[in-house]
């Protein structure tokens, strides 16, 4: 707004002093202060509101009114209530630095000023931003897109004074303001992640609320251009995969059209963010192509020549064949028929990006086909060196969603449930078959664990262990009866412990000599107790398979 309103305004009770060619000045913001020096406090552009109290004699007005001009001050405005007449050194001052000066009767409060301004300001910068952001718009559906989400955030910071960030579901930062105060932490960001989901998952309208470290923030979910809650049957569909926009300011007082302005800020956000969702159609039509060149047996040649187109797309300027690893995700919803298929390969493909990277450019070299209710990764490895205890390195299970873990049990909520697993690298088309049964059988593995969030990783599966809880209950149930009722029959009849004898004999890996030791029994009574194992199950505990059966039995059991 200009001086000059603000002098056409009776209500504010101004008289002007001095300054009469400078009443087209803008004002942009509003200060009151009674500081000697109050240049740390001001940016520039202010009305400057003072009762006087810095003023002891004619000597400091001189200095006074020179600070205010070095900091950009627009104008002046002295009390009448303490001195009554604004003293004339102090017009004087002003006149010889050109600041235009008010005086402000005593009858007004300087809050009645400042509450004026405040409104006048905010409304006018929110209707330049408006048509700022009006003007992005139509630019960012015609063409390319002019910077991305820094762009909309910087104007938030500059034009509404507002600090905000574009965050994914997981809680990784995707742009924020680069001119105005400290970055925000990556534990605010995830915590912020899970409270939205939270809320998404609970219901509660836009925007969300919410105290972190004292300060607060509003919550804003950013949503596909082509989608809106009424067009989406069910918010489990999406809420894993849309970005939020956080705002650090308190939106529970804010007027409708203040509101409208950060709706319309999110669908500016989301014309971009839905341009970086069509550009990994390539890439996720590349990783279909393998996966269904591996799964339907194809030749290492032909599958081969699929990864060589891949690898530059995934890989640029890579000059050998890289590495790959295959990671499988599935998202399963309780009681509710959502095609997991999509959900999982949108979550996955934000899994994969290194937590700590920032923008979302980090996320376009991730190849993520989905068959079924399953999400399946090509992940591309530039190299895979050799840890000292001689395992590789490359993408570790539980890395994977350490960082993650709170923000998706939060959109999960307590009927959903993701589940991951992760192959070991391989170096040709030969290994990729066998790397996606590995990654496929590790998912297998975090499915039987509890907890809404898990993983396995192929170094998990060295033991034939892991795969018990994936027998049937009827067939373990008829396996280890056939082979075990037998010998609790016979131990409930004579007492004859011959299941302890059984147990303690495979554990001493059939050293009778051990097992005789351990059990305080006699070599000839330990060998009449496994003659008998023997004789009422049809086995031979000298053969290696009987050995194991009897082995998986008492496991299962």
């Amino acid at each position: 707004m200009r001086l000059r309103a603000l002098l056409d305004t009776d209500a504010l009770g101004l008289k002007l002093l001095g300054g009469e060619d400078e009443l087209d000045r803008t004002v942009r913001g509003v200060m009151t202060t009674d500081l000697r020096d109050p240049s740390r406090y001001l940016s520039g552009g202010e009305l400057v509101l003072t009762g006087l109290a810095w003023r002891r004699d004619a000597a400091d007005s001189e200095p006074f009114v020179r600070i205010l001009v070095q900091e950009g001050v627009t104008a002046l405005a002295a009390g009448e209530a303490e001195l009554g007449d604004v003293p004339d050194d102090l017009v004087a001052a002003c006149a010889r630095h050109r600041l235009p000066l008010f005086a402000v009767h005593e009858s007004v409060a300087f809050a009645t000023i400042t509450e004026h301004v405040v409104r006048q300001v905010s409304g006018e910068r929110a209707g330049d931003l408006a048509a700022v952001v009006d003007r992005h718009r139509r630019m960012m559906t015609s063409g390319p897109a002019g910077g991305g989400p820094d762009v909309v955030l910087d104007l938030l910071g500059s034009d509404l004074d507002l600090r905000a960030w574009v965050l994914s579901p997981t809680g990784r930062l995707i742009a924020g303001p680069k001119a105005s105060g400290p970055a925000l932490p990556a534990e605010a960001c995830g915590r912020l992640a899970a409270e939205h989901l939270t809320a998404t998952r609970t219901g509660r309208r836009a925007p969300h609320r919410v105290l972190l470290g004292g300060t607060t923030y509003s919550l804003f979910p950013i949503r596909s251009t082509g989608r809106s809650p009424q067009t989406a049957r069910d918010a489990r569909e999406t809420v894993l995969s849309d970005w939020l926009l956080a705002v650090e300011a308190d939106a529970g007082d804010w007027a409708e059209e203040r509101l409208d302005l950060l709706y319309g800020v999110t669908q500016l956000i989301a014309v971009e963010r839905d341009r970086r969702e069509a550009a990994r159609t390539v890439r996720r039509r590349l990783a279909q192509e393998v996966l269904e060149l591996v799964q339907a047996g194809a030749a290492p040649g032909e599958i081969a020549a699929r990864l060589r187109v891949a690898a530059p797309v995934l890989l640029p300027g890579l000059g050998t064949a890289p590495h790959w690893q295959v990671v499988v995700a599935r998202v399963d919803w309780d009681g509710a028929e959502i095609e997991g298929g999509p959900v999982a390969q949108a979550l996955l493909e934000e899994i994969l990006v290194d937590p700590l990277s920032a923008g979302p450019e980090p996320s376009d070299r991730i190849a993520v086909a989905h068959t079924g209710d399953e999400a399946i990764a090509l992940v591309p490895l530039p190299a895979v060196s050799t840890e000292h205890d001689g395992s590789e390195t490359g993408v570790l299970a539980d890395a994977l969603l350490e960082s993650v873990r709170d923000p998706l049990t939060a959109g999960l909520n307590d009927d959903g449930r993701l589940t991951l697993g992760v192959s070991a690298a391989v170096h040709s088309a030969e290994g990729l078959r066998g790397a996606l049964e590995e990654a496929r059988h590790a998912r297998r593995v975090a499915a039987a664990r509890p907890g809404r969030v898990c993983a396995a990783g192929h170094q998990e599966l060295a033991s034939h262990v892991l795969l018990l809880p994936f027998v049937p209950d009827d067939v373990r149930r008829a396996f280890t009866a056939r082979l075990l009722d037998p010998l609790r029959d016979y131990d409930r009849r004579h007492r004859a412990e011959l299941i302890p004898t059984l147990e303690a004999f495979l554990d001493c890996d059939g050293s009778w000599t051990r097992c005789a030791a351990r059990l305080h029994l006699h070599v000839n009574t330990l060998r009449y107790r496994v003659g008998r194992i023997e004789q009422l199950t049809s086995r031979d505990l000298s053969r290696l398979e009987d050995k194991l059966d009897f082995f998986l039995a008492l496991r299962m059991s």
